[in-house]
Parts: C-alpha cells; sequence; structure tokens
C-alpha cells in the first residue's frame, strides 16, 4: 500500500497507551533528512536533551539519546549497572514492572519479586522488608505510570525507603515523563527512561535515560558486553566539542521530539501536568456515569495518563473496542491479567479535552 493513510478503517482519534497522536507540526519538523554529523544537527541534539531536563526533573544527572524504544533502555540498564547473582528488587504490580524483572533474569539476576498483586500500588513496606534481608540488594526497579494498570506508584515513597539501604533507584517513566510531574533530583533517583511515542508526542523509536552518579559508579563492575547499549559510549560522545551520538543517530525522531518539547515548553510545564489531571478525572466521571467500573479499584493513586476500566456486565471489552473503532476512534483492551476483561482509554501528549468527550459520546453511544 503506497499511503498508509489509505488504510482500510483507519481512526481519526488515536486514543490507546501509545503511540499517541503526533501533532502535524512535529511531523512537519521531521519532513527533511539532515545528517548526523554536522554542527546544526548537534545544537538540535543538544536542545532536545536541554529541553527534556525539567520533564525528568534533573538538573545535573546525564541525560541520554537512546537509539531504541523505552524497553531497550531498561534492559541497557541491566547491563550497564549489574553484574551475574547480583540482588534486585523488582516491584511487579503490573506488565512493565513484571517485563523488567524478567530482563534482570535473563542475564542471570537474583530478583525478588515484589507487589505482584496488579490490582493494588506498590506497598514500600515490602520493599523494605526484602532491603533489611541479609543479602546485599543493588538495587530497587519500578515503574513509575503502568499503562496495563493505569496506576501511579510511589516512587518518592520507594525511593525513601532504597537510600537507606544504599540501592539504586531505577524507574521506568515511559508513560509518566512529559504528562505527570517526575523529580528525579527531589526523589534522590539514580536511573529513569522515558521514549518518543507517549507523552513526548512523537513518533516510536527513540528513548532517553537519565543516569545519575551512583549508577555510573556502578559500571565499572558490570562485566556484560555493552555495545549498542554502552551508556557510556553514548555519554563520551555527547561530551564531545560537538555533541553527538555512536552510529547514525535517527535524526528525523529527534527533531520530532524537540519539536514536541517546544509546543510543551509554550503551553508551559505545568499546564501540560493540569490538562493530563483534567483528562484523567473527566473520563473517569464520564466513566462512572455510564456503568463502567474501574479495572483496579484498590490503586491508592491513578496515573493521569491512562484510564483503565471495566466495562458495565454483559458488555465484552472486544466489541465495545470494535464498536468505537467504527466511530473512528481507537481505545485498547485490558492486557495481561486484565486480558478480555478490560478496556484502557489513553490520554497523553497531545490528546486535548474535546478529544476525551469524544471518546465517551462514543462509548456511550456504542452502549446504547
Amino acid at each position: 500500500m503506497s499511503d498508509v493513510a489509505t488504510m482500510r478503517g483507519r481512526p481519526s482519534l488515536l486514543m490507546t497507551p501509545g503511540p499517541t497522536r503526533v501533532p502535524a507540526r512535529v511531523l512537519d519538523a521531521a519532513h527533511w533528512v539532515v545528517h548526523h554529523r554536522t554542527a546544526d544537527f548537534s545544537a538540535a541534539l543538544a536542545e532536545t536533551l536541554t529541553r527534556l531536563r525539567p520533564f525528568f526533573g534533573a538538573s545535573t544527572a546525564d541525560v541520554l539519546p537512546v537509539h531504541a524504544t523505552g524497553r531497550a533502555a531498561m534492559e541497557g540498564a541491566i547491563a550497564n549497572f549489574f553484574a551475574p547473582g547480583d540482588t534486585v528488587v523488582a516491584c511487579c504490580n503490573g506488565k512493565f514492572g513484571e517485563m523488567w524483572a524478567g530482563f534482570a533474569e535473563s542475564y542471570g539476576l537474583d530478583v525478588r519479586r515484589v507487589s505482584e498483586n496488579w490490582k493494588e500500588s506498590v506497598d514500600p513496606s515490602e520493599v523494605e522488608q526484602v532491603l533489611r534481608g541479609p543479602d546485599r540488594v543493588r538495587a530497587v526497579l519500578c515503574c513509575h505510570s503502568d499503562t496495563s494498570t493505569g496506576v501511579l506508584n510511589p516512587i518518592e515513597d520507594i525511593a525513601r525507603v532504597a537510600r537507606t539501604h544504599d540501592a539504586l533507584v531505577m524507574v521506568d517513566g515511559i508513560s509518566s515523563v512529559g504528562g505527570v510531574p517526575f523529580r528525579f533530583d527531589d526523589w534522590d533517583l539514580d536511573f529513569a527512561v522515558t521514549s518518543s511515542q507517549k507523552c513526548l508526542m512523537s513518533s516510536p523509536g527513540l528513548a532517553f535515560a537519565v543516569v545519575g552518579a551512583r549508577a555510573w559508579s556502578a559500571v565499572a563492575r558490570s562485566p556484560f558486553p555493552k555495545n549498542y547499549l554502552s551508556f557510556s559510549a553514548i555519554r563520551k560522545t555527547l561530551a564531545g566539542e560537538q555533541p553527538e551520538t555512536p552510529g547514525t543517530t535517527p535524526v528525523s525522531l529527534v527533531l520530532q521530539v524537540l519539536e514536541a518539547l517546544r509546543m510543551h515548553a509554550e503551553e508551559g510545564m505545568d499546564s501540560v501536568f493540569a490538562r493530563h489531571q483534567a483528562m484523567a478525572d473527566h473520563a473517569a466521571a464520564r466513566a462512572d456515569a455510564l456503568g463502567f467500573g474501574r479495572q483496579c479499584p484498590g490503586l491508592q493513586q491513578r496515573s493521569p495518563t491512562l484510564t483503565a476500566l471495566t466495562p458495565p456486565e454483559g458488555v465484552a471489552p472486544k466489541w465495545l473496542r470494535t464498536r468505537v473503532r467504527e466511530m473512528g476512534i481507537e481505545i485498547a483492551v485490558g492486557m495481561g491479567h486484565f486480558a478480555g476483561a478490560g478496556v484502557r482509554i489513553g490520554h497523553m501528549g497531545d490528546i486535548r479535552m474535546a478529544d476525551v468527550e469524544r471518546t465517551m459520546d462514543a462509548i456511550e453511544a456504542a452502549l446504547a
């Protein structure tokens, strides 16, 4: 097919957990290809990383572009900072927390899983219980916003516990950075990651990792081969007179993210966060009125970037998704433990209140 826009049944509104809608202005920013070893592109790359800092809440830690999706940067954290047999605590109350635990296990780490109930937020006391054990725990891995459940985990409290036991704190912020307040410095974190296709409202394929001093200190004792995912190599090329990345940079994606960050700056970071929270509140209120339940009613805090719901009795999630798709809107069904039992509505990045309203109207019409 020569034009993807002519795909049969292509929804006009993408309300999924990602990839999210890419604004025309962001797409236009990448309509030309620039060589990755030019001064102009180096300036664009440097501006992108600088503009990312406030959304990570990171003032001095290194911000690294990783030429892959977010999960590659998560795997890179395992390869860069650990050695076989290292003990880590993994918070597994969702698909992506479990995924990170699986990465660590595949590298031969001793993974202690906590908070394995997907219906509940991470309990910092469970983390502390393992940290108080006889084995040295090198790090705590946790997902901030998990799109399989809609949770927003208490990273600040988890980090406070980990700090008292000298464990690194590593956070998946893929569906939160850019849409939810994130405070790398204030929470005293060591590693965090996000990617281009969610709150940064760009095309998929580029990740960004923040690495603090304690994490850098752990690199020297890691025997794993790094190669493509060598954070040290990325750091070295960025520090040159002309900031670059190893290999060929995905220049179009960098230019997209840069334009998206400029748009966020025009809106104002606090306004971006307020917009996401308002959309989440409105989606929840409309869902309540339509007889939906919360997929995970016991969560202490919910992510402003996604609403996970249980349809009214007798309404099959796949049927509802199909009906809404026929109206030009793409939503997602439940995943993992909630496959076949829930629907998920993403409202992050470029999504606006009018989009949420249109989506909920479509759901109401489908139920009628």
